[in-house]
C-alpha cells in the first residue's frame, strides 16, 4: 500500500494533476502509515537532479492544530530544486495550487541529534537566523486534507524562498520577532515567533527529537524552516510577495504571469 501511494503522489507532482485525499481512498491510514509514505515518495525524487538541503515543520500554530485534530507539528523534508532565490521568480509549471508563508529560517553549523535536544542546544547549533517564504502546496484536490494526508505529501511542501541578510543567533530573539507579510504591496497577513509553539527555537528541538524516533538527525549546513507565523495566503499567477521581519530583514517573491 506504501509504494502504491507514493508512486500516486510523485505521479500528481509530475503531471500537475492532483488526487483524491489519501484518507478517502485509503480508510485507516495513520500517521505511522503516512511518514512511511512520505520517505518512498520522496525516494522516487531523481537524486542525480537534486539533494537534500534541509527540512520545514508544519502545523506548529495551536489554531492549524486544532484544525486537524492533532496536538503536534509535522515535518517534510527540502530539497536543492525546491530553493528560489530571493527576488525570484515561481514559474507557473512550478506549483499546483500554492499558498505562501513567512517564517524564521535556522540554519545549522553543527548536526543536532535526539532525543532531549533543548532549545539551548538549538542556538548552540544555529550558524544564522534568515527570513524565509515557504510556498507550501498540495497533490491533495483542493487542499482537503487530514494529517495522514499532508505528512505522505512531504508535508505539503512546495518551494522555499531565503532572504539574503544573515542574524547571528545570538543577536536577536526570536520568539519576539515581528512579521508583516504584504501580497502586492497590501499587508496580508502579521505574527510573531512566539506564534511558532512558543519560540520557533522550540519547533527546531521538536524536530531533532521527532527525528530520532526514525533513528535520523538535523545535519550541519541544513536550513530548517520552523512553521509558519500567520495564516498561509493563497498566490495567483502575477502576484508579489514580501515578508519583512524585524531585525532579520526581508525576503521577496514573484509567481510568473501565465
Amino acid at each position: 500500500m506504501h509504494a502504491q501511494i507514493a508512486k500516486d503522489l510523485h505521479q500528481a507532482a509530475t503531471s500537475r494533476v492532483s488526487i483524491p485525499p489519501l484518507t478517502a481512498t485509503h480508510e485507516g491510514l495513520t500517521v505511522e502509515d503516512a511518514y512511511q509514505i512520505q520517505t518512498e515518495f520522496l525516494q522516487l525524487k531523481d537524486s542525480k537532479e537534486t539533494r537534500q538541503t534541509g527540512r520545514k515543520i508544519g502545523l506548529t500554530s495551536k489554531p492549524m492544530q486544532q484544525l486537524l485534530g492533532v496536538n503536534e507539528p509535522d515535518y517534510g523534508v527540502l530539497f536543492s530544486d525546491m530553493l528560489i532565490q530571493n527576488d525570484g521568480v515561481v514559474e507557473t509549471n512550478q506549483t499546483m495550487q500554492p499558498k505562501v508563508e513567512a517564517e524564521i529560517a535556522f540554519v545549522l553549523k553543527r548536526n543536532l541529534q535526539g532525543p532531549n535536544v533543548t532549545v539551548a542546544d538549538v542556538f548552540e547549533a544555529t550558524d544564522y537566523l534568515v527570513p524565509s517564504i515557504e510556498i507550501v502546496d498540495s497533490r491533495i484536490k483542493d487542499w482537503k486534507i487530514t494529517l495522514p494526508d499532508t505528512i505522505a505529501d512531504n508535508a505539503s511542501s512546495g518551494l522555499y524562498v531565503i532572504g539574503n541578510k544573515v542574524t547571528a543567533p545570538r543577536d536577536v530573539d526570536a520568539k519576539s520577532v515581528g512579521m508583516v507579510l504584504y501580497k502586492n504591496g497590501e499587508i496580508v497577513g502579521t505574527g510573531v515567533g512566539a506564534l511558532a509553539m512558543g519560540d520557533p527555537a522550540t519547533c527546531v528541538a521538536w524536530l531533532a527529537n521527532k527525528l530520532s524516533e526514525y533513528g535520523e538527525e538535523l545535519k550541519a549546513g541544513e536550513t530548517i524552516l520552523s512553521g509558519a507565523l500567520s495564516a498561509a495566503v493563497e498566490a495567483a499567477p502575477g502576484d508579489h510577495f514580501t515578508a519583512k521581519l524585524a531585525h532579520l530583514g526581508e525576503v521577496n517573491v514573484r509567481f510568473a504571469k501565465s
